[in-house]
This record gives structure tokens, C-alpha cells and sequence, in this order.
């Protein structure tokens, strides 16, 4: 290998060099050499400290040209790279040469660069958020073996015996994203199974979700019973509460279990659909059923308290329930729930 690295430094042609810089990495990618090696040889062969870093490991490694790590701090790097594996970057190589870059120092990073994303799905879980949706299907799926889902979390990074919660995300933001954001610091992958979004991650904070994003949290330490916790979750959200977790919704989860022509056949619900064309009474509605309170209610849409007590008024008479009483209210609300989940 030093033999070979000698020999390049000493050519003059560059279709040559590059040529023989492609042979070399493709030497070491059939002799499927870990990061370490990778880096120690890419250093040698630039005659100058080479780096990789993979971001979700946290991991750096840089080398110098006589194999060894490099224990002064990092010089500005000359040139770099990215390291992509499933249309992700997952990390970085770049070489500190003291003076001006090399001629086919752009041709080694960019071989140095796959050989790193290869090696990194080789030795340990990919690096990546966005996973293998057949995989994360075996994980969450209610007609798998227990054996199957087990190697299919392996497989997906995740240590067997650990918890692991499921989300399931409606979002026009990219999943890998999202996961990045409510699990910056734990193993975290994602998927789209039709047209839900499936986050699988060793913890999530529900405050890091940003704006825009629906998403439903499961609380079973199964993946599949989390899965189908996480989906009804997800129906019960609204753009006032746009993350709900399984837990925090107690017997209205039952809600999700009525048959939908049951729901619709329902006069609380006909009702509610009746003034589903008026946004102004819906949002008023919504925001006394959540607030239980004329005037919290008020202060949540930023108006009189007096405009949203004629509001409600119209309401009451279309629906033909006493809002102001607690038992027509427990109604309203129900009935409203119930309606919106006819639209999941």
C-alpha cells in the first residue's frame, strides 16, 4: 500500500492519478477495512492528515501520513467532503495539507468519501434517519413473529431490550428532519408507510415537534401495540393540539373504536356537521369545549367576551344543546370529537 502511495505521488498525468486513486479505494473497499484503516491509508497516500466524522456517532478520526492519529488540534481543512449514505449526509472526510490542495486531492475524498458510507452501514447501523420502510413495517406490524421484529430492530439500530416509541407523523417537512429535532440524542429511524409518517426513536420530545407537523405518540413498550396506539393518537389531534399523546387521551380513546356510520348516524354529530361550514362557529366551539370557560375562551381566540357569548348562542340553537349547562358541553365536545375523526 505504501508502494502504491509512492508511486502516485510521483505521477504526472491526472487521468493517471485519478485512475490509480480509484484502483486504490476500491482495493481497500474489497478488503473491507473499517474507518480507522480507511483514514490511516487516505493519510498516507495525501502525504498529509486526513479526517472522517460521522455525525449521529459523534465519532472523529483523524490520521497523519505516517499512520498514526493525530494528537495536535485540527488544522483548517484544505479540502473536504460529504459523506452520503441513502441520499443523507451522514458525515464528513477532509485532508489539512499545509499548502494548496492537491491536484487529486477532490478525486481521493470523493473515493474516501463512498468507502466511508460503505463501511459505515457495513460495521454498524446506518448513521441515517431515513430507514428501509420493509423493516420499519416488520417493526410495527401486528402479523410479524416476535424473532422477526427483534432482527428487524437490530438491524435498524436499536439495542434489543430497550424501549422503543413509536410516532406516527403527518407533516409536509421531510421525516428525517423531524426525527432529528425530537431525538437529537438517541438512535432514531423513519419511515412512510402509505400515507402515514413512522418515527421510531429510543426517546421523544414532544416540545421539539415544530409547526405544521401532526403527530400522534404510542406509550406500549410493544412496537406494534405502540404503532396502534400512535395512529389513533394522530387522529385525535387539531391544529390547537397538534401532538397528543396515547396516554393523555383515557376513554376518549374508545372514540376511535365506533364504527363511522354509528358516528354519523348519531344527532349530536348530524349537528355538528350542520355548522361544520361555518369556521367562525366551529373555532368558537372548539375553543369553549377546550377551555370549559366563556371567558378563556374569549381570551384563546382574542376576542370580547361578549361576541364569542353571541356566537355560542347561535350555536346552542343549531345544535339544540345547552352549552351552558355541564352535561350539554361533556355533549358538544364528544360530538365534536367524534366528528372529526370521521375524516381519518
Amino acid at each position: 500500500m505504501e508502494a502504491l502511495a509512492d508511486r502516485l505521488s510521483q505521477l504526472d498525468s491526472h487521468v493517471h492519478g485519478a485512475i490509480r486513486v480509484v484502483a486504490f479505494y476500491d482495493t481497500l473497499m474489497r478488503r473491507r477495512v473499517d474507518l480507522a484503516a480507511l483514514a490511516r491509508a487516505s493519510a498516507g497516500l495525501a502525504e498529509c492528515v486526513a479526517g472522517v466524522r460521522l455525525h449521529g456517532a459523534g465519532r472523529t478520526i483523524r490520521m497523519t501520513a505516517d499512520g498514526r492519529e493525530a494528537s495536535a488540534p485540527s488544522a483548517p481543512a484544505s479540502s473536504t467532503a460529504p459523506v452520503t449514505l441513502d441520499d443523507e449526509e451522514i458525515g464528513a472526510v477532509w485532508l489539512e495539507r499545509p499548502g494548496p490542495p492537491n491536484p487529486l486531492d477532490d478525486v481521493l475524498l470523493d473515493r474516501l468519501a463512498i468507502a466511508v458510507a460503505a463501511a459505515a452501514e457495513r460495521y454498524g447501523p446506518a448513521r441515517t434517519t431515513m430507514a428501509d420502510p420493509a423493516l420499519v413495517e416488520l417493526v410495527v406490524g401486528s402479523d410479524g413473529d416476535e424473532a422477526a421484529r427483534a432482527r428487524a430492530l437490530r438491524l435498524l439500530g436499536f439495542d434489543a431490550g430497550r424501549p422503543v416509541r413509536v410516532v406516527a407523523v403527518r407533516s409536509p417537512l421531510p421525516l428525517d428532519r423531524i426525527g432529528g429535532l425530537v431525538c437529537p440524542d438517541h438512535p432514531v429511524k423513519a419511515a412512510r408507510i402509505a400515507d402515514t409518517g413512522v418515527i421510531l426513536a429510543g426517546a421523544v420530545d414532544a416540545a421539539r415537534f415544530p409547526a405544521g407537523v401532526r403527530a400522534g405518540l404510542g406509550a406500549a413498550v410493544r412496537p406494534d401495540l405502540s404503532w396502534r396506539e400512535a395512529r389513533t393518537a394522530l387522529r385525535f389531534t387539531t391544529a390547537r393540539r397538534p401532538v397528543v399523546r396515547h396516554e393523555e387521551l383515557g376513554s376518549l380513546a374508545l372514540l376511535a373504536d365506533v364504527p363511522p356510520e354509528a358516528v354519523r348516524n348519531n344527532a349530536d354529530v348530524a349537528a355538528i356537521a350542520r355548522i361544520a361550514d361555518s369556521p367562525e362557529e366551529l373555532e368558537t366551539l372548539d375553543a369553549y369545549c377546550a377551555t370549559g370557560s366563556l371567558r378563556r375562551a374569549a381570551d384563546l381566540l382574542h376576542l370580547h367576551h361578549s361576541s364569542v357569548a353571541r356566537r355560542l348562542e347561535q350555536t346552542a340553537r343549531t345544535l339544540g344543546i345547552e352549552l351552558t349547562e355541564p352535561a350539554g358541553l361533556l355533549r358538544a365536545g364528544l360530538a365534536l370529537t367524534a366528528w372529526r375523526l370521521l375524516d381519518d
